[in-house]
């Protein structure tokens, strides 16, 4: 068995290192999509479908069953693979269901860097500065500063690429359209992490109702936020190991 991490924006697989502490397995690999935290290809689109093709490319060169685990844009990525190639995993879990729900309407941030001209100018101002300076922001948002510091040595011009073309592939009515074939992700075991103090995913009525058409257990992580890993990384290992103990 492998347990694959897929992270999410602005951030690097740092962010899932005191998750990885408290699983305690030796089996865990962590995925870094082009742009954030590893090279990002000049032929790569750095779209919605683009990652999840590239996430399904990963997935393919694993010879054992994967329990798949994405993070804000990595558990979109997640839904993606499992509602167009479910077979290439055992289990999948994400705290992003709810980006594919009908009634999703983007954060303000998001649309932001949606929007020509606005999104660069943000995306500059973000990524840019020092290490020290990208650092700050992300420990302001309650990120350890050794994971904060780690995150901004990564962070740069190849990342900002990546966020927009992101970001502006998804404009909605995209995600709406995409989530049209969410019943497909309930052809494997699925568990949505509803972190209850998290800005960015929806209502939790959008959450329970997209994992609902999943076919996805929902795990409620009360008082946590949009970066439950490291906030409480021993309650969001819990969540998982209890999840996985049930497909035995």
């Amino acid at each position: 068995m492998t347990v694959v991490l897929v992270h999410g924006n602005p951030e690097t697989d740092a962010i899932w290192g005191p998750l990885v502490d408290a699983l305690g397995r030796d089996d865990v690999m962590r995925l870094s999509p082009p742009g954030f935290g590893a090279p990002l290809p000049d032929d790569f689109s750095a779209t919605y479908l683009a990652y999840r093709d590239w996430l399904e490319d990963e997935l393919e060169r694993i010879d054992e069953p994967v329990d798949l685990v994405g993070h804000d844009w990595g558990g979109g990525h997640v839904i993606n693979v499992v509602m167009h190639r479910p077979g290439l995993v055992r289990s999948w879990a994400s705290d992003c269901v709810g980006l594919f729900d009908p009634d999703y309407v983007w954060h303000d941030l998001a649309q932001v860097w949606q929007t020509p001209g606005d999104g660069e100018q943000h995306v500059d101002t973000m990524l840019g500065g020092t290490v020290e300076d990208r650092a700050a922001q992300m420990t302001a948002l309650g990120i350890p500063a050794d994971i904060a510091t780690s995150i901004a040595a990564a962070q740069g011009p190849e990342m900002g690429r990546a966020i927009l073309s992101l970001y502006r592939s998804a404009r909605q009515p995209a995600m709406a359209e995409a989530g049209r074939a969410l019943e497909s992700a309930a052809a494997r075991p699925g568990l949505s992490l509803l972190a209850t103090e998290d800005p960015y995913i929806g209502s939790d009525d959008i959450r329970r109702r997209a994992a609902e058409r999943a076919g996805a257990h929902t795990e409620v992580l009360s008082g946590l936020g949009h970066w439950w890993m490291v906030q409480d990384p021993a309650r969001g290992a819990a969540a998982l190991t209890d999840f996985w103990k049930t497909l035995d």
